[in-house]
């Protein structure tokens, strides 16, 4: 997947927008480019300032670097090098900035799991809490090019310095115009920088693997992909009131059934499957024990099914629960060795990885 960086010149392919007024063949200037979101952000020469959301269709490619983008009046081609080298910047401070702020928040200096604090950021960015948003680090322009501190750091301002000497350009050299354009520029990174790499931090810290899952979202899961699930009876309440999964199952979504995930999993995921079954029924025998109830047995058959492994072979035993003495399924391997696991009383969601406590398969890595 091509990985966009700000200031290439790309051209319009495609666009799924019936509204907008692009027509293929337009080129703009890549602002930034969302991997999480699969968005780039662009501005078009036309003035339009359309996104391109490459999972709905949407296709631009990249321009000879050598086609020059829209000059405004008093540019050079110098100028367009010092900005081009704020733009670098500005991220390379912002990310710089993102991780000693993290250190506080998901690092080394916070305490205790950090995975709820990860989840919260995550939902108030994807929200525009402006009570998550606005704890994030700042950019705080340089007063001057080279004997400014500000977030962005010594380095900053003295390789702005630098690529602006280069030019044979000062600060008391520019216009009104170019002074705002080099702070506005360099924000614009940086803010960018700061949000993508805080993103990145969360997923990597809310993950019940260490690993960014993000790309097993839900939303993106079709017929024929890989997906976490569990059973819409599986959330729980955590020590603090957050909804959450003990478990998720890794597998491969084959159909949907009365608007239910049907999916096939592997036999250790299958065996999981059935070792989590049997565990909610111990804890489902234990709260009725700890509340003085009898026939307990009975009571837990008749609520939860029975599972167990017959060699190669999961038998479900719905029987008690539906009434019905022929409620027993069978379900055998495939010829693949792989299992689908579903039963009169089960009904499967594709679920975040986030919201999972653990999650039993192998994770497929993000280009996969």
């Amino acid at each position: 997947m091509t990985i966009y960086q700000p200031g290439q010149r790309i051209t319009l392919v495609d666009t799924s927008d019936p509204h907008t007024d692009l027509r293929p063949g337009d080129t703009g200037t890549v602002r930034r480019h969302d991997q999480h979101l699969h968005t780039v952000h662009i501005d078009w020469d036309s003035g339009s300032s359309l996104s391109m959301c490459l999972d709905v269709g949407d296709r631009i490619e990249l321009l000879d670097p050598a086609t020059p983008g829209p000059q405004p009046p008093g540019h050079t081609d110098g100028w367009t090098a010092i900005l081009a080298r704020l733009r670098a910047l500005g991220a390379e401070a912002g990310r710089g900035a993102a991780d000693w702020w993290a250190q506080d928040t998901l690092g080394g200096r916070a305490t205790g799991d950090v995975r709820p604090a990860a989840r919260r950021i995550l939902a108030g960015i994807d929200d525009g809490d402006p009570a998550v948003l606005d704890g994030l680090p700042t950019f705080t322009p340089p007063t001057r090019w080279h004997d400014g501190r500000d977030t962005a750091g010594v380095r900053y301002t003295e390789a702005t310095h630098d690529a602006a000497q280069s030019q044979a350009l000062r600060w008391r050299d520019l216009t009104d115009a170019q002074r705002d354009e080099t702070i506005t520029v360099s924000r614009e990174a940086f803010d960018t920088a700061v949000l993508e790499r805080v993103t990145e931090l969360c997923h990597l810290a809310a993950s019940p693997t260490g690993a960014d899952v993000s790309h097993l979202h839900p939303g993106r899961v079709r017929i024929g992909s890989l997906g976490v699930f569990a059973g819409d009876w599986a959330w729980t309440v955590d020590a603090d009131g957050a909804d959450r999964i003990p478990v998720g199952f890794v597998g491969t979504l084959i159909d949907l059934w009365n608007g239910w995930a049907v999916f096939c999993c592997t036999r250790q995921v299958a065996e999981a499957i059935v070792a989590d079954q049997q565990t909610r029924r111990d804890q489902f025998r234990q709260r009725l024990l700890d509340s003085g109830a009898t026939d307990v047995d009975r009571q837990v058959d008749e609520s939860m099914g029975r599972m167990w492994l017959d060699g190669d072979v999961i038998v479900a035993d719905d029987s008690r629960v539906q009434g019905d003495p022929e409620a027993i399924d069978r379900i055998r391997p495939d010829a693949d060795g792989r299992y689908v696991v579903m039963g009169r009383n089960w009904t499967w969601l594709p679920v975040h990885p986030h919201d999972c406590d653990r999650i039993v398969g192998i994770i497929p890595r993000p280009t996969a």
